[in-house]
C-alpha cells in the first residue's frame, strides 16, 4: 500500500495545481465570458460567437481538469483514512493513489503546452529514407504507431495522401490528427526516427538499419489568419491511384496544389507542393489542399518566431526539424530517444502507440530550459 509520503506529495501536487493554474481566476472569467454568451444578439456576428464559444469550452476544460484531480485526492485521502480502520482494502487505495496520480500528470502536462499554437490539431507527415522496401516498411510501421496513439486518445484521423511502396510499406503518408492538443503533444516528433531490426527481406537475416522522417505541424482553423497570394497558386488533378480493380478512381479527383513562397526575411523562393486524395470530390479535395497550404504556411511562421527567440535567449532549446531523435532497435527491446535520454524496452507497447513517457520527457525538459 501507498505510504502517508505519496499520499501527502499527492496532496501538495493538487495544491500546486490550484495554485499555478488560479482556478478562482479561471472560475471568475469562466463566468463572465458564459454571461456574454446568453446577450440576445450574440450570433448575429457568427465568427465572433465561435470565437467566444471556444474560449468559454477552453476555460469549462482547465476547470474540469482540476475538478477531476480534486475529487480522486479527495477520494483516496478518505480511502487511506478508512485504510486504517480496516473499513477499505489495501488495494483499493492503491488503485485510487494511481488514478489520482495519472489526473495529475496529466494536467501538469497540459499546462506546459501555453503556446497559442499548442491546443491546435497537427498535420503529421511521414517520409521514408533510403533503403527501399525496408524503409518503406519500417515508415507505414510509424504510421500506424501515431494511428494507435491517435485512436488511444481519442483524436480523429484522416489521412489525405498516401503513396505505397514499391512492394512493401509506404513511402510517404500526410494525417490530419484533430482534438485538443494534438500539436502540442505530437510536436515532440519532429524529426528522424532511425529502426534497427533484423530485416524480414534480407535473406540473410541481417541486421539492418532503415530511417524515416516525421514533420509536424499545426492544422490551423478559420480563427488564425494567414495570408495567401491567389497570383502564387497554380493546380493539377489526377487521378487517384489504388489497389487496382474498383478501387482505383476513374475520375481526376487528385489534386495538387502548387504555391510560389518567397521567404520575407531572406526573399529566396521557394515552390509548396500539396496533394490531397482524401475524397472521391474534386472541390472537397481543394478546399482541404488550401487548409493544408495554409497549416504549413503558419508552420513557417513558427520557425521565424522561434530562430529570432532563439538568438535572443542563449541556452534555449532549438528544434532540430531534420535530426535523428529516436532509436528503435527491436532486438535488445529497446527505444531511446536522443534528446532527453528517456528509454524504455516495451518495444511493443511503443509501437502501438504508447508514446506518453516519451512526449511527457521532451516537455518536460523543454519547459525547464524555458524557465
Amino acid at each position: 500500500m501507498i505510504t502517508a509520503e505519496q499520499l501527502k506529495a499527492v496532496q501538495e501536487r493538487t495544491a500546486s495545481l490550484h495554485h499555478y493554474l488560479d482556478i478562482p481566476a479561471k472560475q471568475l472569467q469562466y463566468e463572465e465570458e458564459q454571461l456574454r454568451t446568453q446577450a440576445p444578439d450574440f450570433w448575429d456576428d457568427r465568427e465572433r460567437a465561435e470565437k467566444q464559444m471556444k474560449l468559454v469550452k477552453g476555460l469549462e476544460k482547465w476547470l474540469k481538469g482540476y475538478q477531476e484531480v480534486k475529487v480522486l485526492t479527495d477520494e483516496l485521502t478518505l480511502a487511506f483514512d478508512f485504510c486504517k480502520e480496516g473499513l477499505v482494502e489495501e488495494a483499493e487505495v492503491d488503485d485510487n493513489y494511481a488514478r489520482a496520480l495519472d489526473a495529475i500528470e496529466s494536467l501538469e502536462l497540459k499546462n506546459m503546452l501555453r503556446a497559442e499554437e499548442d491546443v491546435m490539431s497537427c498535420v503529421l507527415k511521414i517520409n521514408s529514407g533510403a533503403g527501399g522496401t525496408e524503409s518503406q516498411d519500417w515508415a507505414q510501421m510509424l504510421m500506424r504507431m501515431y494511428m494507435r496513439y491517435a485512436e488511444a486518445h481519442e483524436y480523429k484521423v484522416t489521412i489525405s495522401n498516401l503513396q505505397d511502396g514499391d512492394e512493401a510499406g509506404i513511402k510517404t503518408v500526410t494525417m490530419q490528427i484533430e482534438g485538443d492538443y494534438a500539436y502540442g503533444y505530437l510536436k515532440s516528433e519532429n524529426g528522424v526516427h532511425r529502426l534497427v531490426r533484423v530485416s524480414p527481406y534480407n535473406a540473410q537475416g541481417k541486421r539492418m538499419t532503415s530511417f524515416a522522417s516525421v514533420f509536424v505541424t499545426p492544422l490551423v482553423d478559420d480563427t488564425i489568419e494567414v495570408y495567401i497570394d491567389p497570383s502564387k497558386i497554380s493546380w493539377d488533378t489526377f487521378r487517384s491511384s489504388g489497389a487496382g480493380g474498383q478501387n482505383v478512381n476513374k475520375v481526376e479527383t487528385g489534386v495538387r496544389l502548387r504555391y510560389q513562397y518567397k521567404d520575407p526575411e531572406t526573399g529566396e523562393e521557394e515552390e509548396i507542393l500539396i496533394e490531397n486524395t482524401e475524397t472521391r470530390k474534386q472541390l472537397e479535395n481543394r478546399e482541404n489542399a488550401m487548409r493544408l497550404l495554409r497549416s504549413n504556411l503558419y508552420d513557417r511562421e513558427l520557425k521565424r518566431r522561434q530562430a529570432a527567440q532563439a538568438k535572443i535567449e542563449a541556452g534555449k532549446k532549438k528544434i532540430e526539424w531534420g535530426s535523428q531523435i529516436r532509436s528503435y532497435v527491436f532486438d535488445d527491446r529497446r527505444v531511446k530517444d536522443h534528446r532527453t535520454g528517456f528509454q524504455t524496452s516495451d518495444v511493443g507497447g511503443v509501437m502501438d502507440g504508447k508514446l506518453d513517457g516519451f512526449i511527457k520527457a521532451y516537455l518536460m525538459e523543454s519547459d525547464e530550459e524555458e524557465q
